[in-house]
């Protein structure tokens, strides 16, 4: 029987591992120990603690689930990289994470590690959903379940939120600094708009905090991007196979990394430089590229390729015709673009779809289709309310939304039934009520959600016909006639 991976002895000779030692403080305490925090965040600072040291190792929180802390504290925190490129796959042992507490169990220690005067650092990958944020109108949303919980029992904590503001008044409290709080989620302006929630947050649960939030917390935004699956079965049998050790937390994600921080920190910070971190003064051009380049073609591909059957994204770029939608709105997504530091765009796409194309990971379509009421308005709604102001086309767009509006409807092309795991699927529903497999109907039943599309877009008739003929042809004819339909007339 293979041993659990516990030290880093015991890993095979070839497998890169670190030579820091681990008896040091934890700098840093990270919210949301999942997969993409273990390809990303925690991989620059194991660089950093490799480069040069300091007490910067990191104590993660999970917020609901026990997973990542029964699959990494049996290990001391260890884990495995795995890197799967077209030549093949790579490991090495991260060793940065010192362990994992969870939030419903552990509170107090939750608590006692965000106020330790060794924590200078607060990091989140809570996703987009994780926040409150209301839709409607950009700030705290009071109703969101964690958030409206915590605000009627303040003495029992549960949301990203409530952890932050305790722990910064607990420090006012005890005479410590504050720590910086980093966002590493995809919300544009993520630092901005985490400081707007956190600040009325706590106007409304300890209003004595308020000002020294506003004058000594930092809240720097950042683009992350690295495209990181669900660990599989094949992960772990990959990891055993490499490693020589059972390692129930490994992780895979694609050779592929960026992080770009403005360097905004009132207690410092790690050398993530040594990690390939780029630190600017603003991030917003780097943020707006990415959530509109890649993540809007990766919203579009996946509703479009789910629906046609593709399960994985490396599917959707076999498909030529898909592939060329792809092209297309990676295209049309860089128009609405500020210029980027540094960055050529075209050449920027050409990498993209290399990295979509990537046949070593498998990437689901409908992982990625998650949560789209979240997602759709920085990577599809803003650029095609701003394509309709500057007299653009809109097509690129237009399809995308018809595929999310088909992927609403909750049924495989098959009449199979799926669950949209989205955090409005039961307004989703509502909206839909009646509507069956009218196309107009869904369309108009969609736009009017609540704080989803501006009322430019809802009120365009040229947008929702737009939108309509293409629901029609996918309604009618089926996703694979309308992809290919679209995709003519992008040539045409």
């Amino acid at each position: 029987m293979t041993a659990r991976l516990k030290y880093l002895s015991a890993v095979s000779k070839n497998v890169r591992r670190p030579s820091y030692g681990r008896n040091r403080a934890s700098g840093i305490v990270h919210i949301g120990v999942g997969a993409f925090h273990k390809a990303h965040q925690a991989v620059y600072t194991d660089d950093a603690l490799q480069e040069t040291g300091g007490d910067w190792m990191i104590t993660g929180i999970s917020l609901r689930s026990p997973d990542a802390a029964q699959a990494l504290n049996p290990q001391k925190g260890l884990y495995t990289l795995l890197e799967r490129g077209p030549q093949g796959v790579s490991a090495r042992v991260i060793a940065s994470i010192a362990g994992v507490l969870v939030a419903p169990v552990d509170q107090p220690h939750v608590l006692v590690a965000l106020a330790s005067p060794q924590t200078r650092i607060v990091s989140l990958t809570v996703t987009e959903k994780g926040y409150g944020l209301d839709p409607k109108t950009g700030g705290l949303d009071p109703s969101h379940p964690a958030v409206a919980a915590d605000l009627a029992d303040p003495d029992n904590t549960r949301s990203a939120l409530g952890f932050l503001v305790a722990a910064l008044h607990a420090r006012q409290v005890l005479g410590r600094p504050p720590f910086t709080v980093l966002c590493c989620d995809n919300l544009p302006s993520n630092g901005k708009v985490l400081r707007r929630l956190v600040l009325e947050f706590a106007a409304l649960r300890d209003p004595e905090i308020v000002p020294h939030i506003e004058s000594a917390v930092s809240f720097p935004s950042t683009m992350v991007d690295r495209i990181t699956p669900a660990s599989t079965d094949g992960t772990f049998a990959d990891a055993r196979v490499l490693t020589g050790c059972e390692d129930r937390a490994a992780v895979e994600t694609e050779p592929f990394s960026q992080w770009i921080i403005e360097d905004r920190f009132v207690a410092g910070r790690p050398p993530w430089e040594a990690g390939g971190a780029v630190f600017v003064e603003d991030v917003t051009s780097y943020e707006m590229m990415k959530l509109r380049m890649l993540n809007g073609a990766h919203s579009m591909l996946a509703y479009a390729g789910f629906i046609a059957g593709h399960k994985y994204v490396r599917d959707v770029m076999g498909d030529a015709d898909l592939a060329r939608l792809v092209a297309r709105h990676m295209s049309e997504a860089a128009r609405t673009l500020d210029p980027v530091p540094g960055v050529d765009p075209g050449r920027y796409a050409d990498e993209l779809r290399d990295r979509f194309a990537n046949p070593a990971i498998a990437h689901e379509t409908w992982q990625i289709a998650m949560d789209g009421t979240q997602k759709l308005p920085q990577r599809l709604i803003e650029p095609a309310r701003i394509a309709l102001e500057r007299g653009l086309p809109m097509d690129a767009y237009a399809f995308a939304a018809a595929a999310w509006m088909r992927y609403t409807l909750g049924e495989t092309e098959k009449g199979e039934s799926y669950v949209l795991r989205d955090p409005r699927e039961a307004e989703i529903r509502s909206a839909l009520a009646g509507c069956g497999r009218d196309p107009s109907a869904v369309v108009e039943g969609l736009l009017a959600l609540p704080g989803l599309f501006p009322g430019a877009l809802a009120t365009s008739t040229a947008w929702r016909e737009a939108v309509a003929v293409r629901l029609k042809t996918m309604l009618a004819d089926g996703m694979r006639s309308a992809i290919a339909r679209e995709a003519a007339a992008r040539h045409g």
